[in-house]
């Protein structure tokens, strides 16, 4: 329990002092942002405000001025105190990443429960930032207040996916298969992911519709490889030979039906096979938790069985490993976490364990059965007695259905805000999935995990 208690007036003193610290976040400059409406570039993260080529995350004066009030109102005087007024000089700057000391020395008492301050905000150890003096009105009585019940604040920002682009942008550009590009949203995709070097695009379609799509936008295809074909199967089969002549390194799914693409990719003969069943995964940055987090399968495999969902596992492990995450923990999901007989997702589930640890699954560590909440939450596990490496850090989550694995991406994407990026694996090249939903970071993100993939050399 985390208590604030007052000092009233009577109980004051000249002389008294009290201070806090507060590490200044990029977060806070954006919630400050938001609550103030003080857009200034300057003040935001990643943003370069006086166009020096540097970015800035200059902490707000403003906000500066106010750590002095948390002084105020929770130490010295304390809960009920009423500001009367409040001068500030600056003298110098803080930025996101500095640990600042907010100091109040108590000058005088005056009549009417006011008391007169001096104000310092300085940085820890360092120098003075801020200075003046404050009037307050201080509480008459002794007060107690309980504030762990105080409303928390999760800043919606998608840190991962801008990482993701950070290592995508630097690499060549990947020779990349756009089927059907026949409207705006799936051409303005391809070209978006071009113009920030992740794909080379080649597109694959209606001559006339592509152009179309592109005059709708505003776009100049001109510098781009267009090869017209009568319909989109006859799109699709190209696709997948220029992937066997090695003219193109991954897939990208335009303006056409799914099963029209993955027929194409599925052929025995002119197909994309590797003997391993394909399989979607959403790759998702989700506000708030430290790491990627993905599902899988969402989108192909209505009802897998054990083999497939094996697949399933290790095409999730390997796109992890690709990313960067050294041995991803795998949480195969169910709607408990102990195996009963009568749900036979939890049979599944323990299988699939156990065949991790003799290797037939590879990469990484898997973990199941386990509900949502204690895969994902470490508490959630503890309070149910679970022992494991994955409960509470899982970096990948296995549906035990199609349904459940589409309903769990959407919700993450529609209720936590979540940005929500796809591609299938299991085919001889990583193929591309967007949605007409998808904003550009997403569609971005998509291209750049795709890249990453074919670029990791990992099978």
């Amino acid at each position: 329990m985390k208590l604030l208690e007052n000092i009233p007036y009577d109980d004051l003193t000249a002389g008294q002092e009290a201070s806090t610290e507060r590490l200044c976040l990029a977060d806070d400059l954006f919630v400050f942002a938001n609550a103030s409406g003080n857009l200034n570039p300057l003040h935001l993260p990643h943003e370069d405000g006086d166009q020096d080529g540097l970015p800035e995350a200059q902490a707000p004066s403003a906000w500066v001025g106010a750590l002095i009030s948390s002084v105020l109102g929770n130490l010295l005087p304390g809960p009920g105190t009423i500001y009367e007024s409040q001068t500030l000089h600056w003298t110098g700057l803080a930025h996101a990443g500095d640990t600042l000391v907010a100091r109040v020395h108590l000058l005088e008492k005056l009549p009417d429960r006011r008391v007169r301050l001096r104000t310092t905000v300085s940085q820890k150890g360092g120098a003075q930032i801020l200075h003046g003096e404050a009037v307050v009105i201080a509480p008459e009585r002794k007060m107690t207040f309980n504030i762990d019940d105080l409303p928390t604040l999760r800043v919606q920002r998608h840190v991962h996916f801008d990482r993701i682009l950070h290592q995508a942008e630097p690499l060549p550009a990947i020779p990349t298969a756009v089927v059907c590009p026949e409207e705006p949203n799936s051409l303005g995709g391809a070209l978006l992911a071009h113009e920030h070097t992740i794909i080379r695009p080649i597109l694959i379609g209606d001559r006339s519709k592509i152009a179309a799509a592109a005059a709708e936008i505003g776009a100049d295809i001109s510098q781009h490889e267009v090869l017209h074909t009568a319909s989109h199967q006859e799109a699709a089969e190209l696709a997948c030979q220029l992937v066997h002549e090695g003219r193109a390194q991954a897939l990208m799914k335009g303006h056409l039906h799914t099963d029209v693409l993955l027929s194409a990719v599925l052929r025995k003969d002119t197909g994309l096979r590797i003997g391993r069943r394909l399989s979607h995964i959403f790759v998702m940055d989700v506000p708030g938790l430290d790491h990627l987090l993905m599902v899988s399968d969402a989108a192909i495999n209505i009802a897998p069985d054990l083999e497939t969902k094996v697949d399933i596992i290790q095409n999730a492990i390997d796109l992890a490993i690709a990313l960067g995450t050294v041995q991803p923990k795998v949480g195969v999901l169910s709607a408990v976490e102990t195996v009963t007989p009568k749900i036979p997702s939890t049979l599944d589930a323990a299988v699939l364990s156990k065949m991790a640890d003799r290797g037939q699954i590879r990469g990484g560590i898997v973990d199941g059965p386990l509900a949502m909440d204690n895969a994902i939450d470490i508490e959630a596990a503890r309070t149910k007695g679970i022992k494991s490496a994955v409960a509470g850090h899982a970096d990948i989550l296995i549906a035990p259905n199609m349904e459940a694995g589409n309903m769990l991406a959407k919700e993450l994407t529609f209720v936590a805000g979540a940005e929500a990026g796809g591609i299938v694996l299991g085919a001889k090249c990583p193929i591309i999935l967007t949605s007409r939903s998808d904003d550009e970071k997403a569609r971005l993100a998509s291209c750049a995990i795709a890249a990453l993939f074919a670029k990791s050399g990992v099978k």
